[in-house]
């Protein structure tokens, strides 16, 4: 079960669930995840409430286009399906929200069974 958080400047809501749809479909296609294991925390910026910083890292120009996405998930997958992921997410992002791949910046976080609990105080994965 993953676990997505999306922050995107100078974005509606159309545009935030068009996110959350490419990257849910993306995590899907490549890592077998259901349709119904959808958890996602999805924020628009709008420059006065709320910034999004990024720099030209790596020679990868980025700007206020940014779309960080952060996906927390149980560890154990290779290398070779997380390039798969990072690859179609950026590739349904620009499809379904207009976001310039060279703008989608995303990071996995991996951990373990005890480190969840889907509710009613229990570790389930246990």
């Amino acid at each position: 079960m993953p676990f997505v958080r999306i922050d995107a400047m100078h974005c509606d809501e159309a545009r935030l669930r068009a996110l959350g749809r490419a990257v849910h479909e993306a995590l899907g296609e490549t890592m077998g995840f259901p349709d119904e294991d959808r958890f996602q925390v999805l924020t628009g910026h709008d420059g006065q409430h709320g910034l999004l910083r990024h720099g030209t890292y790596l020679g990868v120009p980025r700007d206020d286009g940014i779309v960080y996405v952060a996906i927390t998930l149980r560890a154990g997958r290779p290398d070779a399906q997380k390039q798969a992921l990072y690859r179609r997410t950026a590739q349904l992002a620009e499809e379904y929200a207009g976001v310039e791949p060279r703008n989608m910046f995303i990071v996995l976080t991996e951990n373990a069974h005890a480190d969840w609990s889907l509710g009613h105080g229990d570790a389930q994965y246990l």
